[in-house]
């Protein structure tokens, strides 16, 4: 499978969960994007269209390259950030990639760090 034919399936595949899956002040969107060598997570208000509060892998450590731990992290830190601004409840979206690996061990560090979804 080529790449150009990996990008497109993703972007059918995030375009599906976009339409189901909304942020509101209440509820924001828990929204993840990984690459190869990051991964970040962010709560977005959309019917503002801000972002609330952020997170990513770089914050955290500038030199770590991606693994499950730094995912972990990813998600307790988010959670913190979200706890402080009065956040509890979201609504996760996983943008496309598969839950498995870094977005599933983000999505339990996220729930760890007392976020609900």
């Amino acid at each position: 499978m080529s790449v150009k034919i990996k990008a497109q399936r993703r972007e059918r595949i995030k375009a599906g969960i976009r339409k189901s899956v909304e942020g509101t002040s209440q509820r924001p969107r828990l929204s993840v994007y990984r690459s190869n060598k990051a991964i970040y997570a962010q709560l977005i208000d959309d019917s503002k269209g801000h972002t609330i509060v952020a997170a990513s892998s770089s914050e955290i450590n500038k030199k770590s390259k991606l693994n499950l731990t730094t995912s972990k992290t990813v998600g307790i830190k988010v959670a913190e950030k979200a706890k402080a601004s009065g956040i509890e409840h979201v609504v996760f979206d996983r943008n496309g990639y598969l839950y498995h690996g870094n977005v599933k061990a983000l999505a339990d560090g996220a729930r760890e760090g007392g976020l609900k979804f």
